[in-house]
C-alpha cells in the first residue's frame, strides 16, 4: 500500500512499471525499427550496371518534347549485375556524393524506408557521402532549410509510417524563379543529385527540375508515391512497368481493418447501414482493394459508373427515332436507385443492415456532376483571364458566386449557345447548398475540386432515404421475417402460424417471409385482418401480429465514415516496407549509373519477390497535356481502374455473393490488423495478385 502525499506519487512515477507503461516506444515499434527488409537479388552484388530497354516505348506528347528536350529521349533503363564491372563504374560508385531528398504531397506509408534504403546504399559505397533532407517538402529546397540525415535519425524511423522525419509540403516548383532558387540551394550544398518522393504532380516537378538542372550535372530522380494507387505505368505494348505506387497496400489494409470491424458491428447490431467513403478522388483502386479485403455488401467503382449505358433508354429512343444522350453515364438519381435496390433486396432476406464502400471522388464519375465541373471550370477560368484576378477572392460567399453565374455566365459561349443555361440553373438549384458550395469552393493546389470536403455520402444517402420512403409507402420495402421466429411468436400466443401466414405474407411457405405489399401501415394491417374476418372492426389487432408487423417494418438508419488520413499515416505493411526500401536502393543505383529524369520503379511488383526487377522509367514520356485551373499543363496521367482487368472481372463475378441477399450467411472477410509478419500477412495487394494471373 502506497503512502499518501508527494512521496507516494514520486515513488509511483519512478517505478519501472510506470516507465514501461508510459514509454513512447512499445515492443512492436522496437521490432519494426530493427527489421531489415529483403533486398532484390542484384543488390546483393557489389555493383550494378544499367542498360537501355528499347522494347518499351511510349507515345510522346509534342509539348513534352518541346519543353523537356534534354530528357524526352530517355529510355526505360534496367539495372543488372555482372561479374565483369568496368573500373570506371566502380570508381563512380565509390565517389563521395551529396544527395538531397524531400517528400512532396500527402504522406504515404513507407516513405521513411525510401530514405533508409537510399541512405544505407549511399553510406555503403562511401561513408563520407552525405544525405540532406529538405524540410517541409519543396519549401525547404526553395528556402534552403534542411538537415543532414544521420544514422541515428534513419534508425528512429525505419519501417515507420508518415513523413515525420523531414515533414512534407505541397508547394509546386512551377516558375523559372523557383527553379533558379532550387538550383542555387543544390549548388550551395554541392549536390550530385536530388530525389523527389511524391505523386504524379511531384514527379512532374522532378521532370522539369531534371531538365533545368541538366547543364549543371545535378541528377534528379523521382519516386512514385500515392495511397490512391493511381500511378501505374504501362509501355505501349501494355506490359506493366510499375504496377502500383507505394503506400497503397498499407492504406487499403488500414481502411479494410476498420471497415471489417463495421461488418462485424453491422451484423451484430442488425440495424445500421455503414457507409464508408475511402480516399480516391480520381480513381477507385482503394475501393476495389477494400472490396476484396472485406467483402462489403456493396462497393461502387466510379469507373464502372462512368462507363454505364442505360440500354432501356437507348431502345426507347430508337423506337421513336431519337437519340437519348442522357442514357450514357450514371446520373445521381439512377445511382440512388441502384443503392436502394441493394438495401431492399437485403431487407427482404431479413437483413436491414450492411456495409457500403464508395470512393471519395464518386461524384466526378456522375455524368451531370461532371458537366457542372466542366462548365464551372470554364466560367471561373474565363473570369480569371478577363479580370486578371481570382474568382474565389472576388466572390468569397456562395450567394455572390451563384449571383455571378446567373448574371454573367449565360453570356459566355459560342454560336449563340450559352455555357450556363436555364436548365443548368434549375438543376444546380436543386442541389443541397453545401454541395453547391462544394462545387464552387476554391480548387486545391493541383487545380482539382476538393471532393474530400464535400459530404459525398450525405448527398447520395439523402437521395437513397427519400426513395426508400417512397418504396416503403408503396409496400415494396419490407424486412423479411425468419419463419422459425414467426412460428414461435404465433404459437406462444396460441395462434395458428399457417392460417395467418396465408393472410399476412406473399410467400407463406418460404423460410424468409415477406409481408404483402398491401400491408404498409397499422391501418392497412387491420383492414386485411377485418376483410379476412379474423377480427371485427371494433377489435384491436392481436399483439403478436403487431409484433410481427413491427419487425417487418423497416427503419433505415445509417452511420457514415471517411477513411483517408488514418490510412496514409499508418505504419507500412510487410509489402510496403520491402517495396520502399528497394525503391530507395534503386534510386542510389540510378544516380550512381548517371541516370536523370527517371522515376525509380520496381518491375514485376505484382509477382513474387524473387521476380522483382529495379528499373528507371523516363518521366517525360509519361506526361501529356491536361486541363488544370482552366489551362492546359503537362502532367503525368493518372491511372484509373481497368474494367477489363482480372481484378475487376473477378469483382464483378463475385459481388452478388457478397451482397448475400438470397442467403442467410453473409460472406464478410476479416483482413485483420497490420501484423508486420511475412508468415501471416499478404505479400502484395489482392488486386495485384489477381492481375498477375495469366489468362490466355
Amino acid at each position: 500500500m502506497l503512502e499518501e502525499g508527494s512521496n507516494s506519487l514520486e515513488f509511483l512515477l519512478n517505478h519501472p512499471k510506470t516507465g514501461h507503461a508510459t514509454s513512447d516506444v512499445n515492443a512492436q515499434t522496437i521490432e519494426r525499427r530493427s527489421y531489415s527488409p529483403k533486398k532484390i537479388k542484384i543488390f546483393s552484388s557489389k555493383y550494378t550496371l544499367i542498360e537501355d530497354c528499347p522494347e518499351y516505348t511510349f507515345p510522346v506528347d509534342t509539348e513534352a518534347r518541346k519543353l523537356l528536350p534534354d530528357i524526352i529521349d530517355n529510355p526505360v533503363q534496367r539495372l543488372f549485375s555482372s561479374e565483369q564491372i568496368p573500373l570506371q563504374v566502380k570508381t563512380q560508385f565509390k565517389q563521395v556524393r551529396h544527395v538531397g531528398v524531400f517528400f512532396s504531397g500527402g504522406p504515404a506509408p513507407g516513405g521513411h524506408n525510401v530514405i533508409a534504403g537510399l541512405y544505407d546504399e549511399l553510406k555503403k559505397y562511401n561513408p563520407e557521402s552525405k544525405l540532406f533532407g529538405f524540410l517541409h517538402g519543396s519549401d525547404g529546397l526553395l528556402e534552403s532549410r534542411y538537415i543532414e540525415i544521420t544514422n541515428s535519425l534513419v534508425d528512429a524511423y525505419r519501417n515507420m509510417g508518415g513523413f515525420s522525419m523531414i515533414k512534407t509540403g505541397r508547394t509546386k516548383i512551377d516558375s523559372t524563379s523557383k527553379m533558379e532558387s532550387a538550383l542555387k540551394t543544390c549548388k550551395s550544398l554541392e549536390l550530385d543529385a536530388l530525389v523527389i518522393i511524391g505523386g504524379d504532380d511531384s514527379n512532374t516537378n522532378a521532370a522539369f527540375l531534371a531538365q533545368y538542372f541538366k547543364s549543371s550535372g545535378i541528377k534528379v530522380i523521382g519516386v512514385p508515391k500515392t495511397i490512391d494507387g493511381d500511378i501505374q505505368v504501362k509501355a505501349a505494348n501494355k506490359e506493366v512497368l510499375c504496377a502500383i505506387s507505394f503506400g497503397f497496400h498499407t492504406a487499403a489494409r488500414a481502411f479494410s481493418e476498420n471497415i471489417s470491424n463495421l461488418t462485424t458491428d453491422s451484423s451484430s447490431d442488425i440495424k445500421y447501414w455503414h457507409v464508408c467513403k475511402v480516399m480516391g478522388r480520381v480513381a477507385s483502386h482503394l475501393t476495389l482493394e477494400c472490396a476484396f479485403q472485406t467483402h462489403a455488401n456493396l462497393c461502387l467503382i466510379g469507373e464502372e459508373l462512368a462507363d454505364y449505358v442505360d440500354t432501356k433508354r437507348i431502345k426507347k429512343a430508337m423506337e421513336t427515332g431519337l437519340a437519348d444522350y442522357t442514357a450514357y453515364g450514371m446520373t445521381l438519381r439512377h445511382l440512388s436507385r441502384l443503392i436502394c435496390d441493394t438495401i431492399v433486396r437485403r431487407a427482404a432476406a431479413g437483413k436491414n443492415f450492411g456495409v457500403i464502400i464508395l470512393p471519395e471522388g464518386i461524384l466526378e464519375f456522375i455524368n451531370e456532376i461532371q458537366t457542372f465541373i466542366i462548365k464551372l471550370s470554364t466560367i471561373i477560368a474565363e473570369y480569371n483571364k478577363i479580370h486578371d484576378t481570382d474568382f474565389h477572392t472576388s466572390f468569397p460567399l456562395l450567394r455572390d458566386k451563384l449571383e455571378y453565374l446567373r448574371r454573367a455566365a449565360r453570356d459566355m459561349g459560342t454560336d449563340g449557345f450559352p455555357i450556363w443555361n436555364l436548365r443548368d440553373d434549375d438543376l444546380f438549384g436543386q442541389l443541397p447548398s453545401f454541395f453547391q458550395e462544394g462545387l464552387l469552393v476554391e480548387r486545391d493546389t493541383h487545380g482539382n475540386f476538393q471532393f474530400s470536403q464535400v459530404k459525398t455520402e450525405k448527398i447520395i444517402m439523402d437521395m437513397v432515404k427519400e426513395y426508400l420512403d417512397i418504396l416503403k409507402e408503396k409496400g415494396k420495402y419490407k424486412v423479411g421475417i425468419d419463419r422459425s421466429y414467426y412460428e414461435s411468436v404465433m404459437k406462444n400466443a396460441g395462434l395458428s402460424p399457417d392460417e395467418f401466414a396465408l393472410i399476412l405474407f406473399k410467400n407463406p411457405t418460404d423460410q424468409c417471409l415477406i409481408m404483402k405489399e398491401s400491408i404498409m401501415s397499422r391501418k392497412t394491417l387491420k383492414q386485411v385482418l377485418v376483410s379476412n374476418e379474423i377480427i371485427g372492426q371494433a377489435d384491436d389487432v392481436p399483439e403478436p401480429i403487431v409484433q410481427i408487423y413491427k419487425k417487418a417494418d423497416p427503419q433505415f438508419k445509417i452511420q457514415t465514415h471517411f477513411y483517408g488520413y488514418d490510412g496514409r499515416g499508418a505504419d507500412p505493411t510487410f509489402f510496403d516496407c520491402n517495396y520502399t526500401y528497394n525503391l530507395g536502393i534503386t534510386v542510389f543505383h540510378l544516380i550512381a549509373n548517371q541516370a536523370t529524369g527517371q522515376m525509380a520503379a520496381i518491375k514485376n511488383l505484382e509477382k513474387k519477390f524473387d521476380k522483382w526487377e529495379p528499373i528507371g522509367i523516363p518521366i517525360a514520356k509519361m506526361m501529356h497535356l491536361e486541363e488544370r485551373k482552366g489551362r492546359l499543363e503537362l502532367v503525368i496521367e493518372k491511372s484509373l481502374v481497368d474494367l477489363n482487368s482480372n481484378a475487376f472481372k473477378v469483382f464483378k463475378a463475385v459481388r452478388e455473393q457478397w451482397l448475400a441477399a438470397e442467403s442467410n450467411q453473409d460472406r464478410y472477410r476479416k483482413p485483420g490488423p497490420v501484423m508486420f509478419s511475412d508468415r501471416t500477412e499478404e505479400d502484395r495487394p489482392i488486386t495485384l495478385m489477381l492481375n498477375s494471373i495469366s489468362v490466355s
